[in-house]
């Protein structure tokens, strides 16, 4: 191995929120990259309508879900063996609502990265292989999030590991609850063969309200030609007798032909003990990239849910 960080391609996408991130400013040791994007984009289904104690309609059906992303990130070398990194990103959906999605920062070693922050959890890397969409998906798995933090996306008080050991990636994380009884932490792995296939495998577990809850996912991926396929199983438990054990199932299916990406998923996941269906849909989308930079979408979830109607999602993103 040599003398520069072992898991440069795990830091590489920590640091980047896209690949056109620009390069501003950089030295013998060190780094500096922006990027972001920014996103028109709107919802049209019958979820969105409100109405008044008096039964007038208050809210339509459409609903406008622009955003905006900027995204600082930057490395330093320290020795030869060893690099700091770090890295904010916030996302603006309008005047009042700005929130931070990473706000990171880390040593990267010879046998991996240890990081701090608001930051992605371990079983990230096994949940990726079925939020493949622009518009919708990842709905089995987002069903328990507020259950088992520790098997989300971008959570705060994390402490992270990160490595990566020939085909295989492995990932660590604990997460401090603010909240007394709340501590929870996760470990992944993902085995990545020549031909195609990534395996992976987690598990995430602690405290929620000093309930103990318990989450296991196993995932595939297998891309060959223009085509990519992705499995997520995903069983969650809790000793709240009201949520119990439930599962969650996601499916994903990439086409690639030429500028066009066209994209199926199917989600289900339970809820109540495995009483009630939380999440039953299928997704389609199509994506256009007219170059790096822009691309526009539109996708069509078909929900499967008597109180829930299907959804139409369409924009044009731009990438900086």
């Amino acid at each position: 191995m040599k003398k520069a960080v072992i898991a440069t391609s795990i830091l590489a996408a920590m640091v980047s929120t896209s690949s056109l991130a620009a390069t501003v400013y950089k030295d013998d040791s060190s780094e500096l990259k922006i990027g972001g994007r920014a996103e028109a984009r709107f919802n049209i289904s019958d979820n969105n309508e409100k109405y008044d104690d008096s039964g007038e309609k208050t809210d339509s059906a459409f609903d406008d879900k622009s955003r905006a992303r900027l995204s600082i990130s930057g490395d330093t070398k320290i020795t030869d063996s060893l690099t700091g990194f770090g890295k904010y990103e916030n996302e603006v959906s309008d005047s009042t609502d700005i929130k931070t999605r990473y706000l990171f920062g880390g040593i990267g070693t010879k046998i991996g990265d240890f990081s701090y922050g608001k930051q992605d959890t371990a079983l990230v890397m096994i949940t990726d292989f079925t939020d493949t969409m622009a518009t919708f998906g990842a709905d089995a798995d987002g069903a328990m999030n507020d259950i088992v933090r520790a098997g989300a996306d971008k959570q705060e008080n994390n402490f992270a590991y990160s490595g990566a050991f020939g085909g295989l990636t492995v990932g660590a994380n604990y997460l401090a609850g603010e909240d007394a009884d709340s501590d929870q932490y996760a470990i992944a792995g993902k085995y990545s063969l020549d031909f195609g296939l990534d395996l992976a495998v987690g598990y995430a577990g602690g405290k929620q309200d000093n309930v103990d809850v318990n989450q296991v996912d196993v995932g595939a991926q297998y891309a060959i030609s223009n085509f990519t396929f992705g499995a997520l199983y995903e069983w969650t438990s809790s000793d709240d007798d009201t949520v119990g054990d439930n599962d969650g199932l996601e499916f994903s299916a990439q086409y690639k032909l030429d500028q066009w990406t066209f994209v199926g998923v199917y989600n289900y996941a339970t809820t109540n003990d495995g009483e009630d269906d939380a999440v039953d849909n299928v997704a389609v989308e199509a994506v256009y990239k007219f170059n790096k930079n822009l691309r526009t979408y539109a996708g069509y979830k078909f929900e499967m849910i008597d109180d829930q109607d299907d959804q139409v999602q369409a924009g044009i993103r731009y990438d900086f």
